[in-house]
């Protein structure tokens, strides 16, 4: 792995741990599920937009399509839709460290449903990554953390590790970013019905809200996602997604530094024995990776 791809892994996981902070932001002068939603409209026409300039075409394959519109609904509509939902009510650190368990759960699903039985160095990941989110979590039940916002957040990240899993058949036959736009947009779909339903469009202009707004919209929705792909087209999915080990860290300092939120002792002891597994158990999974070779 040279220095480039060392940057850009940085670069996606300072991103990627940064859209917690902003949501959090957003949610405080704006309904969540209308914000979200025209966030992914106006993510989904650039991204769509970029695509087409880039030659890439909307013809999927039936499988792409599949894939595709499961990742909308699993990632943008319930994942990220359950995450603003839920930081009405808790912090931007408590739901990075949920969604940084995400390579855990697919780990675990992986083993579950498809047979994917990690090795030993594997097994001390998942166990390690555990661990530490019993102790943060543990922490926070004590000093009174709102429940059903942690709960929302937990079926949230099921749910991006299902759409995770999913996204192999999306990525396989190119038009990546085409794909990209396009699951945006069936996520802005989806949360448009409850939004319309369930809340008034009650807003708090503010430039706090639109430099967030525009943020989150153009850094963690549109340039982390193409930073990813290049990484994977640089270095692999297997070898890039180690970088995820880095998310705790990123999005629980984010939050301390910009919102002032506090972080204890115990905190900081399950973030770094959650990194540990997550760096864990994506090695164990390069490992195998070049056995088979």
């Amino acid at each position: 792995m040279d220095l480039r791809a060392v940057a850009m892994g940085i670069a996606f996981a300072l991103m990627w741990s940064s859209a917690f902070t902003s949501a959090r932001v957003i949610v405080e002068y704006a309904p969540p599920m209308t914000a979200l939603a025209l966030r992914f409209l106006v993510s989904g026409g650039l991204g769509i937009a970029i695509a087409f300039a880039l030659g890439q075409s909307a013809k999927l394959t039936r499988a792409q399509w599949r894939s595709t519109v499961i990742f909308g609904v699993c990632q943008n509509a319930l994942y990220l839709g359950l995450f603003f939902l839920a930081m009405q009510t808790i912090e931007a650190s408590v739901a990075a460290i949920v969604a940084a368990t995400m390579p855990l759960i697919v780990a675990i699903f992986g083993w579950a449903f498809l047979g994917d039985r990690p090795n030993g160095l594997g097994m001390v990941g998942l166990v390690a990554g555990i661990i530490g989110v019993a102790i943060i979590m543990g922490a926070r039940l004590s000093g009174g953390i709102d429940t059903f916002g942690l709960g929302i957040c937990v079926i949230g990240v099921i749910a991006l590790a299902i759409a995770t899993l999913s996204v192999r058949g999306a990525s396989s036959g190119g038009n990546l970013l085409m794909i990209v736009g396009l699951q945006m947009l069936i996520g802005s779909a989806v949360l448009s019905v409850p939004a319309a339903i369930f809340e008034t469009l009650d807003i708090t202009w503010s430039v706090e809200l639109v430099v967030a707004f525009a943020y989150t919209t153009l850094v963690p929705g549109l340039l982390a996602t193409f930073v990813w792909f290049l990484l994977v087209q640089r270095i692999g999915a297997v070898k890039a997604a180690t970088f995820h080990f880095l998310n705790p860290f990123f999005g629980v300092a984010i939050a301390a530094a910009l919102l002032g939120e506090h972080i204890g002792t115990l905190d900081y002891l399950g973030v770094a024995i959650i990194a540990g597994g997550i760096l864990a158990v994506q090695l164990s999974k390069q490992q195998r990776l070049e056995q088979q070779k």
